[in-house]
C-alpha cells in the first residue's frame, strides 16, 4: 500500500512540474495587456492621418494579434473619417504599434466632432483598454448657411427703407451696432459672458454670425455676444424685418428684441421691451413675441404672443422673417408675414410705453432660469445666423 502511495505521489509532481501545462501548477503566466490611446488634433485644410497607438504592456515570445474597426460617435464615416477594420500584430518581443485612421477635411466651421477604434478579439493577450477616442479639433471659419427660406422685399407700398443692415461688409458697422461685453442676465443667472471678440460676433458671406461657444471665459463656461444699436440707430413706428436662421438646444436662448431709448434714464421695464423674436432651445419649432412694461424692476408686467409653431421644420433649418408692424397704440408680431400676436393698450393693465424711440439688441444667451442649463444634448457653437434687418417707416 505505501508503495502504491508513493508512485502517486510521483506521478502528481511531475504533472505539476511540466512546463508544457502552464495550466497547472506554478507554469501560469498572465497574459499580456493590450491598451489603445486616444487622439485630439486640429482637423486642418488638407486629409491627414491620425495616429492611434497600441501597446503592449509586457512583451511577449508569441505572436499577438487583436482585431480592430472604427465607429462613429458624432463624427460621420466618408464626410469626416474614412471608415477601417483590420487586425494588427504584434511579433514576439513588440510592444508597440500603430492605427492610421484619415481624416477628411473641409473649411466649414463646426462643433468638434469624435469617433473611436474599437479592439476586439485578442489573441495571446487581454485588452485593458479596448476604445480610443479621436477628437476633430476644428480649426474653420466658413460658415455653412442654407440660403433657402422665406425672404421679405426691399420696397412696401407707402413705406420707405429708412435704415437697413445688409450685413454685406467685412466688419460690423460701429456707426450703428456697439458691442456689450460682461456676464449680463438681469437676474435671470444666464451661464454666458458677452464678449467684445470677433469669433463671437462676426460677417461671413452676407451674414451675421452670432456664436455662442462652451470655453472659459472670465470664470464662465460659455461664451457668446450681445449688439445693440443705442444712441445710434434708434426709431419709432414703421415696419421691421429681420431675416434669420436660429440655434437649437437646451439652455440656448436666442433673441432679437428692442428697448426704449429712455432706459438708462428711467430703467427696465419702464423703458418698454419689444421682444421681436425669442426661442428657448428645447423647443426648435416654436418662437415668442413678447412686450414688457412696467414701474422700474417690476419684471413681471409682461404680455407674450401665442407660440408660433412650424409644421414639420425647425427655426434652425432655414431662413424665417420675423416682423413687427408698429404704429402708435398698436403692435403686431408676425412670422413669415403669418400675424400671431397683437398687443395695444387695452390688452396692457397701465401705462403704455411703446410710443417712443426703440434701440435693436441681438444676442445668444446660455442657460439661466429660462430656458434652463445646457446639458449633454447641447452642441456648442451655436449660432444666430441674420442676412438682414430693415426697418420701413
Amino acid at each position: 500500500m505505501r508503495i502504491k502511495l508513493f508512485f502517486f505521489l510521483l506521478i502528481i509532481l511531475f504533472y505539476s512540474c511540466d512546463p508544457d501545462n502552464p495550466d497547472e501548477g506554478g507554469g501560469n503566466e498572465e497574459l499580456p495587456k493590450v491598451s489603445i490611446s486616444s487622439v485630439s488634433l486640429f482637423e486642418g485644410n488638407e486629409n491627414q492621418e491620425f495616429e492611434f497607438e497600441v501597446r503592449l504592456n509586457n512583451s511577449s515570445d508569441k505572436t499577438i494579434q487583436v482585431d480592430y474597426a472604427t465607429e462613429e460617435i458624432s463624427a460621420g464615416e466618408f464626410t469626416d473619417f474614412q471608415p477601417e477594420s483590420s487586425t494588427i500584430t504584434f511579433l514576439p518581443g513588440e510592444t508597440s504599434s500603430f492605427i492610421d485612421i484619415e481624416i477628411i477635411a473641409d473649411e466649414w466651421k463646426e462643433t468638434d466632432e469624435e469617433f473611436k477604434v474599437v479592439l476586439s478579439n485578442p489573441s495571446n493577450a487581454t485588452i485593458l483598454t479596448g476604445e480610443g477616442v479621436g477628437t476633430i479639433r476644428n480649426d474653420d471659419t466658413e460658415v455653412m448657411v442654407n440660403p433657402e427660406g422665406y425672404i421679405t422685399p426691399l420696397t412696401y407700398p407707402g413705406r420707405e427703407l429708412v435704415w437697413n443692415d445688409e450685413f454685406d461688409g467685412d466688419q460690423l458697422d460701429t456707426g450703428c451696432w456697439t458691442r456689450e461685453v460682461g456676464g449680463h442676465g438681469w437676474g435671470n443667472n444666464e451661464l454666458q459672458y458677452y464678449t467684445d471678440r470677433e469669433e463671437n460676433a462676426y460677417l461671413a458671406d452676407g451674414s451675421l454670425i452670432i456664436e455662442a461657444k462652451e470655453e472659459s471665459f472670465d470664470n464662465r463656461d460659455y461664451t457668446s455676444a450681445r449688439i445693440i444699436t443705442k444712441d445710434n440707430c434708434e426709431y419709432a413706428f414703421g415696419r421691421v424685418d429681420v431675416r434669420a436662421i436660429l440655434p437649437e438646444g437646451q439652455g440656448i436662448w436666442p433673441a432679437i428684441w428692442m428697448l426704449g431709448g429712455n432706459f438708462a434714464e428711467v430703467g427696465w421695464p419702464a423703458c418698454g421691451e419689444i421682444d421681436i423674436m425669442e426661442l428657448v432651445g428645447h423647443e426648435p419649432s416654436r418662437v415668442h413675441g413678447t412686450a414688457h412694461w412696467g414701474p422700474q424692476g417690476q419684471s413681471w408686467s409682461h404680455n407674450q404672443g401665442e407660440h408660433y409653431d412650424i409644421s414639420g421644420k425647425k427655426f434652425s433649418e432655414e431662413f424665417h422673417v420675423f416682423t413687427i408692424i408698429w404704429e402708435p397704440g398698436k403692435i403686431e408680431w408676425f412670422v413669415n408675414d403669418n400675424k400671431f400676436f397683437t398687443l395695444t393698450p387695452a390688452t396692457v393693465s397701465e401705462q403704455w410705453r411703446f410710443d417712443q424711440e426703440f434701440f435693436f439688441i441681438m444676442n445668444i444667451a446660455v442657460g439661466g432660469n429660462w430656458p434652463g442649463s445646457p446639458n449633454s444634448t447641447t452642441q456648442f457653437p451655436q449660432q444666430m445666423i441674420v442676412d438682414y434687418i430693415r426697418v420701413f417707416q
